[in-house]
């Protein structure tokens, strides 16, 4: 059991089994989807049961366009959209999101009840085989010159590129597997991928070079998972907060009110990333930046961890005034 967690509170008044979860279909999210039901069956001895739960997949949009950057096919809310309408018509119970590809904004009627212990946040660089030598010290010095680097992330892309703006970028899009295996075909030169994903899959080997998270400032909410059910359903968010982990929750709410305040589109390169210091302070990096690099602010602030939405709040608003404004049109 985690710190700050308590045994989960059995559902009452005889609710019906099994308990609905909607996921999206990729491996990934298949391993996240199964952690969090491990960790619900756990705490809650009534659940132990077979057939508690049932797993319902949704094909999102985000998943079925696959040529395209999520900007230009309307952001990273694609990969939740389809997910939300079946949590509204009833059609599941719950549902399991990576959290920085939940909006900061959920439709009425839907609340992010949970989340659960945050995993590596930083990004790793998957090297192809005419790389050099990863050097820790110098981690984009194996990157040949003008190489093509794959990534759908613009804000991956800004910042490799105010690094090395000899490097060229292009999209790559689909499951970790599917990015790998085109790195692996000499189709791009090397990727960038969250360490998350890969150290979920088993995959962390493939990670040659781990990114510091102030060198390349992670996604916000990356690593962490999050659990979005009705705001009606009382019964089920009584018993997710009793799987909430505390830290995670504090993070997450300095990045998600940080990315809030600077009201970004998916073509505005934004990083946020939250850590808990040992004196309990919280301390939170943002990033803004052009996607060609040409452009990036980046600051830190520190204070109390409840205020984490407040230090997220005035951190966005800080960049976004020293910001040009069509960063943000």
């Amino acid at each position: 059991m985690s710190p700050g967690q308590t045994q989960a509170a059995v559902p009452r008044h005889g609710r019906a089994l099994p308990l609905r979860v909607g996921t999206r279909g990729s491996p990934l999210a298949l391993w996240q989807t199964r952690h969090f039901l491990a960790i619900v069956t756990a705490l809650c001895p009534v659940l132990r049961v077979a057939q508690a739960f049932e797993e319902h997949v949704i094909a999102t949009s985000g998943d079925r366009i696959q040529d395209r950057r999520l900007a230009d096919i309307g952001g990273k809310g694609l990969f939740a959209k389809e997910i939300h309408e079946a949590l509204l018509d009833g059609r599941v119970d719950f549902a399991v999101h990576s959290l920085k590809d939940l909006e900061t904004e959920l439709p009425s009627g839907i609340v992010l009840a949970c989340t659960l212990k945050r995993e590596d946040a930083r990004d790793a660089i998957i090297l192809g085989a005419g790389c050099g030598a990863p050097d820790p010290a110098n981690p984009f010095a194996c990157l040949p010159s003008g190489a093509l680097i794959g990534t759908a992330s613009v804000r991956r892309q800004s910042q490799i590129l105010h690094a090395r703006p000899d490097l060229r970028c292009a999209v790559i899009r689909g499951n970790v597997q599917t990015r790998l295996s085109r790195v692996r075909a000499n189709e791009f030169a090397a990727s960038l991928l969250a360490l998350a994903g890969l150290k979920r899959l088993g995959l962390e080997a493939e990670a040659a070079v781990v990114l510091d998270a102030e060198a390349m400032v992670p996604a916000a909410g990356q690593g962490i998972v999050g659990i979005t059910v009705r705001a009606a359903d009382e019964e089920l968010r009584e018993l997710l907060s009793a799987i909430e982990d505390r830290e995670a929750a504090a993070v997450s709410r300095a990045e998600r009110a940080f990315l809030g305040a600077l009201d970004g589109s998916c073509r505005t390169p934004i990083g946020g990333h939250a850590r808990l210091l040992p004196n309990g302070e919280l301390h939170l990096t943002g990033l803004v930046a052009r996607p060609d690099g040409s452009f990036l602010l980046k600051r830190a602030a520190t204070g109390p961890a409840k205020e984490a939405a407040r230090l997220g709040a005035e951190l966005g608003r800080s960049l976004r005034a020293d910001s040009p404004a069509d960063l943000f049109a």
